[in-house]
C-alpha cells in the first residue's frame, strides 16, 4: 500500500518516536502537520523535511493537555493540509513514584497528557476522517499499559487507559474503512526516558525511536481489510 501524497498529523513531533516518523512519511511522499510544544523544534524540522522531500510540512505548537490549544491546533493543520489520511498520536510524559509518596499535581498531569491529550486530539481530527470513509489511527502506548510495576502507577494507568480507547474506538469507526491501532514499545531511547529516568542500559542493544517508526510504517502500509488492535516491540535489551 502506498503511502505517498497521504497526510499525516503527528503529535510529540519534535523529537524521539515523533520526529523519527514524520522523517520516515516523509521518505514515503507523505504531507505533514507536526505538533508540539517547541516551536523551535518543529521549525528546524519543517526546514530539514522540505528542503530534502520536498513535501508540504505545516507546523502548530500546543500542550495537548488543554483541550482549546489542543483543537485549535488540529484544526488549523488539516485545513492546512486540506484533509487527514493519518494520525499518530505520540506526545506523552512520565514521571515515576509510588502512589503516596507522588505529587497529586504530577499524577494528575501524566493522565491529563497521555489519555486526555490523546482524547482532544483524536476527538478533533476523527469528524475529517468520517467525512471521507478512511483514515489511520495510531497510538503509542507501552508495554506499561499491559502489566503495571511499583512506582508507575500514574503512567501504567495512562497507558491502560490508552489501550482501552483504541480498542473501543476501533469498534466504533471501523466500519467507516478508519482503522485504530496501539503500539507498545517498552522502554525506547528517548529524551523522554532518560529524563524520566528509566533503565537505558547498552544503548547499542537499545530500542531506538526509528524503530518504533519502522513498525509504523509497516502498520499504515497494511492492506486496508487488515485490522491490528495492538502491536508489540520489544527491546533486546536485558531489563
Amino acid at each position: 500500500m502506498t503511502l505517498h501524497n497521504q497526510t499525516a498529523i503527528i503529535t510529540g513531533a519534535g523529537k524521539g518516536i515523533g520526529k523519527s516518523t514524520a522523517i520516515a512519511l516523509a521518505k514515503e511522499g507523505v504531507n505533514l502537520g507536526l505538533l508540539a510544544r517547541s516551536r523551535a523544534d518543529l521549525e528546524s524540522l519543517q526546514r530539514e523535511l522540505t528542503s530534502t522531500y520536498g513535501i508540504q510540512v505545516h507546523i502548530a505548537t500546543a500542550d495537548i493537555s488543554n483541550r482549546a490549544e489542543a483543537e485549535l491546533a488540529v484544526e488549523t493543520l488539516i485545513k492546512e493540509l486540506g484533509s487527514v489520511d493519518i494520525l499518530l498520536n505520540n506526545a506523552g510524559t512520565a514521571q515515576f513514584g509510588t502512589l503516596v509518596d507522588m505529587d497529586p499535581a504530577h499524577w494528575e498531569q501524566i493522565i491529563q497528557t497521555n489519555l486526555m491529550g490523546t482524547y482532544y486530539v483524536t476527538r478533533a481530527a476523527l469528524p475529517t476522517m468520517l467525512n471521507q470513509k478512511s483514515g489511520s489511527i495510531i497510538n503509542i502506548a507501552s508495554t506499561a499499559g499491559e502489566r503495571g510495576f511499583a512506582t508507575g502507577s500514574a503512567y501504567c494507568a495512562s497507558k491502560f487507559a490508552i489501550l482501552g480507547l483504541t480498542e473501543a474506538l476501533l469498534q466504533e469507526v471501523r466500519k467507516s474503512n478508519i482503522r485504530v491501532t496501539a503500539l507498545t514499545p517498552s522502554t525506547v531511547n528517548t529524551e523522554l526516558s532518560v529524563n524520566a529516568g528509566l533503565p537505558i542500559g547498552d544503548e547499542d542493544r537499545m530500542m531506538q525511536p526509528e524503530d518504533v517508526a519502522e513498525l509504523i510504517l509497516a502498520a499504515l502500509k497494511l492492506p486496508q481489510r487488515v485490522f491490528l488492535k495492538t502491536a508489540g516491540i520489544w527491546t533486546t535489551n536485558p531489563q
